[in-house]
């Protein structure tokens, strides 16, 4: 994986800052914070390629390539990359354009890169299949 010095052209699925709130010892994004917003781009794409409500079951992989800092602008881009009967895989890249606070304000760094796995349910939680596109 390698940084990026421009967003890609499609729409983000989520778009944060994070908060002072959000640091770990170090003062940098705590990971954990990354992890869960990535959890939710990745269930908007299933849900929607879904149409309806999914479950995670599985982080296959997970990429930490550069650090997110406060006041940092999160882009979260994500993509469904495979459909099963019940299971949807998808693909989340994570672009940071530098606040004022870093070295270099303004730059575009591709941060992290994860690989979920999510499961279409009913009302009953129960697994259900994905419908045909």
């Amino acid at each position: 994986m390698t940084n990026q010095t421009q967003l890609p052209s499609r729409h983000a699925t989520l778009r944060l800052v994070p908060m002072p709130r959000d640091t770990n010892a170090a003062g940098d994004i705590f990971g954990g914070w990354i992890m869960s917003q990535v959890d939710i781009a990745g269930s908007i794409a299933a849900s929607r390629r879904a149409k309806g409500r999914v479950v995670t079951v599985a982080v296959n992989a997970f990429h930490f390539v550069a650090p997110v800092y406060v006041n940092d602008l999160v882009s979260f881009y994500a993509d469904v990359i495979k459909v099963g009967h019940t299971s949807l895989t998808v693909n989340v890249e994570v672009y940071v354009e530098r606040g004022l606070r870093s070295p270099k304000p303004g730059e575009v760094v591709k941060v992290t890169e994860a690989v979920l796995t999510y499961v279409a349910v009913d009302e009953k939680r129960q697994k259900r299949p994905v419908p045909a596109e």
